[in-house]
């Protein structure tokens, strides 16, 4: 069970029978236990600046590499995308009102397809880092130029407004996908997305949160900086405080709705094992006008 304690106001508990799972929503970090504490105190060597710069410069391509290990196997489909996030469902004006969707990060369509099968009445814009993810996503046999537009973009760099116009989305999915940024740069997305989206209109976002089960599994020789680290592979991934998410998005304009950590006890009773999954789920709007 959870040890977090937190008061009734910001506190959502909800069961699961998916993989048996119990779920929380809280506004308060998840608590280790003294040995997750020791280990992580202990986990001060950062991994040097040459090889980081070697990271950065090689992201693409190790991104691409695991793609090309991978295919379309290694992620599952996300089909509780609505049921997370009913602003999908609840943000039409009037009823079948068509939605102008963007997945910022789309892989290999994993949340985009369940998306556009469940809801008739989205296009979705949907872009990539990976060359090969997006070839991935316009070779599945669901991809159809009529219902979604797939391009491959590097968020921190290539301006959304080349292939998306200004003012135009009704809701941005940025989901497992900034985490994979260096810090740094997590800004530049946050204002390149600013630039399409409709006033009025949020993002909706999911990834990583604080003292997540991925976190505590990096060895030593892994950390980058403060909750960053690198995975065998060469991806990189971020594990985010709430204050920190609002800070960033903030910093660039938005307006918080929703911030809060989604904290699930994965529970394999064949092996007896408890897992501690830890994520932020939060909506951000665009103010109406900007003063």
């Amino acid at each position: 069970m959870f040890q977090e304690k937190a008061s009734a106001n910001c506190l959502n508990i909800t069961t699961s029978t998916e993989d048996d799972a119990f779920q929380k929503k809280t506004h308060s970090a998840r608590i280790l236990s003294p040995e997750e504490a020791e280990r992580l105190a202990k986990d001060r060597v950062l991994v040097s600046e040459f090889k980081q710069l070697k990271l950065e410069n090689e992201a693409q391509k190790n991104w691409d590499l695991f793609y090309k290990r991978n295919s379309t196997n290694f992620f599952k489909d996300r089909h509780w995308t609505t049921r997370e996030f009913q602003e999908l469902k609840a943000c039409r004006e009037f009823a079948d009102q068509k939605l102008t969707i963007l997945e910022a990060g789309c892989g290999v369509g994993n949340c985009l397809f369940p998306l556009l099968e469940e809801d008739l009445n989205i296009f979705a814009y949907a872009c990539d880092f990976s060359p090969r993810a997006v070839e991935y996503v316009k070779k599945n046999a669901l991809y159809s130029t009529e219902r979604c537009k797939v391009f491959q973009c590097d968020l921190t760099k290539d301006d959304l407004l080349e292939n998306i116009p200004a003012d135009s989305v009704d809701v941005v999915t940025l989901i497992f996908v900034l985490s994979a940024i260096h810090p740094d740069k997590m800004h530049l997305v946050l204002k390149n997305i600013y630039k399409v989206l409709k006033p009025g209109k949020c993002v909706l976002f999911r990834d990583y949160g604080l003292y997540d089960h991925a976190m505590l599994r990096f060895k030593s020789g892994s950390k980058l900086g403060e909750n960053f680290y690198v995975r065998q592979d060469g991806t990189r991934s971020y594990f985010f405080t709430e204050e920190f998410l609002s800070q960033l998005f903030k910093a660039e304009g938005y307006k918080q709705v929703v911030n809060e950590y989604v904290q699930r006890e994965t529970v394999n009773r064949k092996e007896d094992l408890r897992v501690p999954r830890v994520f932020l789920q939060s909506k951000f709007q665009k103010p109406f006008s900007e003063t």
